[in-house]
């Protein structure tokens, strides 16, 4: 078709309207496709930033499978990126010979890569929230890192404190030193910081750190009271061995008199008391001076630990020495009169038959034998005080067990009692 225009001709394009519209959608789908690549970029880079925050704290089967989820997600990006790139490359929309087939062309691929790039880009965001708790935990362990560090560097600086203040007394405390200059290495990996170390352990390390300088300046704080402890218990078992020395050499004439008085069978078995005392008392004598010495040099623990065996010592010691002495007493009140402490044993059993028979016309044969037994042994007890120096330690000793027996019955009938039996 052609018109007439002062005598010259043109050619009008029929089809330019349409592939100017044409031009406009086409244009239109690629403004939308850059906007899903941008969506699809950015949303990449967020994801890429938590991935990174969950794998510097988290090393579970379930943080290295998100990360290799997250690097199969880059693979495929990096494919429909490529694709959105090409797609763009190839298709000029602002030439001006862009004919109307060509701008559908560049229309629907350019729809299809916006599509593409949509589709990744919200399973990518599936993925994202799958990752909720991961996240989360990982976020928790980096807003615990810098509080945790701080609180081990305040921790050590309060250590140190406490170090010099007692150091200040007079006191050495070496021991608690060499543990503060063992967390020098820590401190050193906590300042080097969390990228190099990992957060978790970072974090770990800090609660470590923590825990071992409140402990030292726990034990600096105490150690002037520590000291006074000691040096109480150095005075106090000082005084209790030099009056055991005393009362050790009061056994001898104590076994005198068993022997003058009493059969063999009353005193044997504490022959030897003298001789154990007083060697016993050499002995926590001798870990006294020890002990002494390790307060001067100011080892706390070796004081201590001579100390408790000074302790124990003295107790063994003292054990002895009652014994002797009660053993006398008690055979000079049974030679008396033993009829006292027989009937006091014959009372418990009958006490404890009343009890067995308590809403029973038979007794239980389970509680009855050990009452019957017991009357038993008492007769044979009794009956065994013959000659001119009777075993009364026998009778003591015999008495003793039955009562212990008798106690025994009574509870066992109380617990068949409570339990319906």
């Amino acid at each position: 078709m052609t018109a007439m225009n002062g005598g010259g001709t043109r050619r009008w394009g029929w089809g330019s309207g349409r592939a100017e519209n044409l031009r406009a959608d086409a244009q239109t789908a690629k403004d939308a496709a850059a906007a899903a690549f941008y969506e699809l970029d950015t949303a990449q880079r967020d994801l890429r930033i938590s991935i990174e925050t969950i794998s510097a704290v988290d090393s579970s089967p379930g943080a290295r499978k998100a990360a290799s989820d997250f690097a199969e997600f880059g693979a495929r990006i990096d494919r429909v990126s490529h694709d959105y790139i090409t797609v763009v490359d190839a298709h000029d929309l602002d030439r001006d010979d862009l004919d109307s087939g060509t701008a559908a062309r560049a229309r629907a691929e350019l729809d299809r890569t916006r599509q593409d790039l949509e589709r990744v880009k919200a399973e990518l965001d599936r993925f994202g929230q799958s990752l909720g708790p991961l996240l989360t935990q990982a976020e928790n362990q980096l807003a615990r890192l810098a509080p945790a560090v701080e609180r081990a560097r305040q921790g050590l600086l309060a250590a140190s404190g406490a170090l010099d203040q007692v150091r200040a007394t007079g006191l050495k405390a070496d021991d608690l030193a060499a543990r503060l200059a063992a967390l020098s290495p820590d401190l050193t990996k906590l300042n080097e910081g969390a990228g190099q170390h990992g957060v978790q352990e970072t974090v770990q390390r800090a609660d470590r750190v923590v825990r071992e300088a409140e402990a030292i300046r726990g034990e600096a704080e105490r150690l002037p009271e520590r000291a006074a402890e000691i040096d109480k218990r150095l005075s106090s078992l000082r005084t209790r061995a030099q009056a055991l020395h005393t009362r050790a050499g009061q056994v001898e004439p104590v076994l005198s008199e068993l022997r003058r008085r009493f059969s063999a069978a009353c005193w044997q078995d504490l022959q030897q008391v003298p001789r154990q005392a007083e060697r016993s008392v050499a002995q926590a004598e001798e870990k006294l001076r020890e002990a002494r010495t390790a307060r001067e040099e100011q080892r706390w623990a070796d004081a201590t630990t001579l100390l408790s065996t000074v302790r124990a010592l003295l107790n063994t010691t003292d054990e002895g020495v009652k014994a002797a002495g009660e053993r006398l007493q008690r055979l000079n009140e049974v030679s008396f009169d033993h009829t006292k402490e027989v009937e006091r044993t014959r009372f418990a059993i009958r006490d404890a038959q009343r009890l067995a028979m308590a809403g029973r016309s038979t007794p239980d044969p389970r509680h009855a034998a050990p009452l019957d037994s017991a009357v038993e042994r008492v007769d044979r007890a009794v009956a065994s005080l013959t000659g001119r120096h009777p075993d009364y330690w026998h009778l003591l000793t015999e008495l003793d067990a039955v009562k212990e027996t008798v106690q025994q019955a009574v509870e066992q009938i109380r617990q068949d009692r409570a339990s319906g039996h």
